[in-house]
């Protein structure tokens, strides 16, 4: 490389042997460079950026989250595998899937094992989501070590005494991932990992700020437009953007 550099050093000196030579020289430089710069911008764009469901982009380091509520309709081994390709494809990068709903576990262990492999091996961060709605629920300690990315306590029903006790216990016992709670508070104070306001609906984007996530609910939008600019409200101003559920969205064919 080094001897073919100081050959064409040598072939531009004798053809331009005044300023015109260095010139062109020079203007070959600054026009490589040039590319070498853009390739760059590009590639930094490429990583920083990805295609969001609503058709534009975002940072790919925040949570895009789509929430399963088995109450909605229900996702199991059946299904679980066109859930994963629904999700991949609409370009989410988070599954709060709904695996305990009022005191009951729906799943065995070794399934949940096996969507946890699922999701991961499409690139998914996967966290259990816990329905609770009496504190005399018992926490499902089972599934702790089961290789999930985080647990998601939706807890809205209780009193906070009662939440920030439940919160506490979960992060005592579970310390493989991150515990995040959905809210329909949006002064709740707790401090979870991902605090996920369940602003469902343009008249509550006001509550959307950094700090925590905001919500999309499907339910609470009139077209696909709309649904469209609620979910970039919430993702470019908060920490992120999760949609509820998988349910209505499947059914909006948005």
């Amino acid at each position: 490389m080094a001897k073919k550099a100081v050959r064409r050093r040598r072939t531009i000196s004798r053809r331009g042997r005044g300023r015109g030579g260095r010139n062109r020289s020079r203007s070959r430089y600054y026009i490589i460079g040039g590319v070498l710069v853009a390739v760059l911008v590009v590639t930094a764009a490429f990583l920083v950026l990805r295609t969001t469901p609503a058709g534009s982009t975002s940072t790919s380091v925040k949570p895009v989250i789509l929430y399963v509520n088995q109450g909605n309709g229900v996702v199991n081994q059946t299904n679980f595998g066109s859930m994963l390709s629904f999700t991949v494809a609409h370009g989410f990068n988070t599954v709060f899937f709904q695996v305990y709903r009022e005191g009951s576990l729906l799943f065995q262990a070794g399934q949940l094992s096996s969507f946890v492999t699922q999701a991961h091996a499409q690139g998914l961060r996967i966290y259990f989501a816990l329905y609770i709605t009496n504190s005399s629920q018992q926490l499902p300690v089972s599934i702790y070590p089961l290789g999930e990315d985080g647990i998601s306590l939706d807890m809205s029903a209780l009193p906070v005494s009662d939440q920030a006790s439940i919160l506490g216990t979960v992060k005592a016992g579970f310390q493989s991932g991150k515990v995040a709670i959905t809210t329909t508070d949006f002064t709740l104070s707790l401090s979870p990992d991902l605090l996920v306001l369940e602003t469902y609906g343009t008249e509550y984007q006001s509550y959307v700020h950094p700090g925590i996530i905001g919500s999309v609910g499907v339910f609470a939008t009139t077209s696909k437009s709309d649904y469209e600019q609620q979910f970039q409200y919430a993702l470019q101003n908060s920490d992120g953007v999760m949609v509820f559920d998988y349910a209505g969205l499947l059914k909006s064919g948005y």
